[in-house]
């Protein structure tokens, strides 16, 4: 044990040394921090975008959806131009997929973009419902909703893999120490409890504390796009409680376990409780609803003033 505990510690510790090289080697050479941050930004951006764009393309392969064409579907395509004109865009392409439960997703990949619909929707929602639940579909490609997420995603998480870095040097050296002393101890399975493991553990953690942080805030803008789509549906529409009737279906006919894309229209069954809340992707049916109720209240009470 004492052989490889002293393999380990020099493994560890020459990667210590290499990642301290890089990072003083990095600051070094470090322009102004405008620049920097200005620089990292754009390699971020850049690598969301190739991202985004490939991982959609996958996303859409593997989901064995099929071309709805006009002549199989008219009234949905007429449907589909008519929303896509009101909302000055271009109407995508659709196709009929079969999910674990009745949705719908908006995606954007390279060319023309899409809106996959589960073939249970044509069954379980009426004409205004569908109507609606296209609309919201549509609002997302209006505003490269799922684009402009996985944009700022990327950048939060080049922020987080630079503090990883910064702080390698140290990790390492103490993940060496600790499992090289344990294993030299004869008591590997121990070595996180050591104190060089400990101060490894909050090194790690508080890097992960902005990591959590940056989850948070992603999360939070996506669950305001879901409300801004639900929105700008129910005024294209001129139906919010359509689509608060067809959230409230896809709630009813959602299995509990079923996990969504975060472009879709149902949010994820989730245990009520804060942590849940705030990594949420969609805010929860039950507000989606009110919000839409509260809107068609607005709406009457405009047309009897008037």
């Amino acid at each position: 044990m004492v052989l490889i505990g002293v393999t380990i510690l020099a493994f560890y510790l020459l990667l210590s040394a290499l990642s301290a090289f890089a990072v003083l080697t990095l600051w070094q050479l470090r322009p102004d921090p405008v620049t920097a941050a200005l620089a990292g930004v754009s390699i971020a951006v850049v690598l969301g975008y190739v991202s985004f764009r490939f991982g959609t393309v996958r996303l859409l392969s593997q989901l064995d959806a099929r071309n709805l064409t006009p002549s199989e579907s008219p009234s949905v395509y007429r449907l589909l131009e008519r929303l896509s004109d009101e909302m000055g865009i271009e109407p995508p392409t659709l196709k009929a997929a079969h999910f674990a439960a009745p949705n719908a997703m908006a995606l954007d990949p390279m060319g023309r973009d899409v809106v996959v619909l589960d073939a249970a929707l044509f069954r379980l929602l009426d004409v205004d419902e569908f109507e609606a639940l296209l609309a919201h579909e549509l609002a997302h490609l209006e505003r490269k909703d799922g684009l402009v997420q996985s944009l700022v995603a990327s950048v939060l998480q080049t922020f987080v893999g630079v503090g990883y870095l910064f702080v390698s040097p140290v990790t390492f050296f103490m993940t060496g120490v600790a499992l090289g002393s344990a294993w030299i101890r004869g008591r590997p399975s121990e070595w996180d409890q050591t104190v060089p493991g400990r101060i490894r553990y909050h090194l790690v953690s508080l890097v992960g504390v902005f990591g959590f942080g940056f989850t948070v805030l992603i999360r939070s803008q996506s669950r305001k796009r879901e409300f801004a789509a639900d929105v700008r549906a129910a005024e294209v529409t001129g139906e919010p409680l359509a689509l608060a009737s067809a959230l409230r279906k896809l709630e009813r006919a959602a299995r509990p376990q079923f996990g969504l894309s975060p472009l879709w229209v149902y949010g994820e069954v989730e245990v009520e409780d804060s942590v849940s809340d705030l990594l949420s992707t969609h805010p929860s049916t039950d507000e989606r609803v009110e919000r839409l109720a509260a809107m068609a209240d607005e709406s009457m009470t405009r047309i009897e003033v008037q």
